[in-house]
């Protein structure tokens, strides 16, 4: 009984000597009140007062080696998808659409052949390792100092960074499709072509062949063979 109303005290007085370090704290806050933005090289000094970060009108400053949000510059991806195969959780989904020919070119003069019909990155997945930025061949993936996009539904986590419409992406399929048709209808006139002459020239030599001999004797020769064999 004793154990159980000391342990009560000792509780007491450990809740009174936490009120009074925080109401020594307001106190001196509301006596010395002096607000200070957060630019302020002085801000992080203070030891006493108000410190606290006025969010959102006020935010820390953000490292310039700090990996947040991740964005992608669509116009300058080649859609190599390097970063979707070196990405360790498979946070960025890729739908590469192959094109009749070169597209355009990227601000550093890469050549575009593929349309982006898809490019998701789920940031509900990714790891901020920074990987996919490393590989990119023309920086065009790159983490943003945004790390402030939070949701209240996961599933608005996943980024879409493609422009391209469903019809567009219909209408780059079937270009492809017919160009390939195309190249295999040329293949076949050529291989029947390669035949057709194949066949033209075994013929010719077939002919030859079967064409008979000329000895380049002469009818005088001939009789002569005929008489010394008579007389033999």
């Amino acid at each position: 009984m004793l154990n159980f109303i000391t342990t009560i005290f000792n509780s007491f007085i450990t809740i009174i000597q936490g009120l009074k370090l925080t109401l020594s704290h307001a106190v001196y806050a509301m006596k010395k009140f002096q607000h200070i933005s957060v630019e302020n090289p002085n801000y992080f000094k203070q030891k006493n007062g108000i410190v606290t970060l006025q969010y959102p009108y006020e935010k820390l400053e953000v490292p310039s080696v700090g990996r947040y949000k991740l964005h992608n510059e669509i116009e300058d991806c080649i859609v190599c998808d390097k970063c979707a195969k070196i990405c360790p959780v498979n946070c960025i989904e890729i739908e590469a659409i192959k094109s009749t020919g070169e597209i355009g070119l990227t601000s550093d003069g890469t050549p575009k052949r593929l349309y982006a019909a898809v490019f998701d990155i789920d940031m509900a997945k990714c790891c901020y390792c920074g990987l996919c930025t490393t590989v990119c061949p023309t920086e065009c993936l790159t983490m943003t100092s945004d790390y402030d996009f939070s949701v209240s539904d996961i599933k608005k986590l996943k980024f879409g960074f493609s422009n391209m419409t469903q019809a567009e992406i219909e209408e780059k399929k079937q270009a492809y499709a017919q160009l390939q048709i195309q190249k295999l209808n040329t293949e076949s006139q050529q291989n029947q072509k390669i035949s057709t002459q194949t066949a033209s020239s075994n013929e010719v030599i077939k002919s030859k062949k079967l064409k008979p001999k000329i000895t380049g004797k002469s009818d005088m020769d001939i009789k002569k063979n005929n008489k010394d064999e008579g007389n033999t």
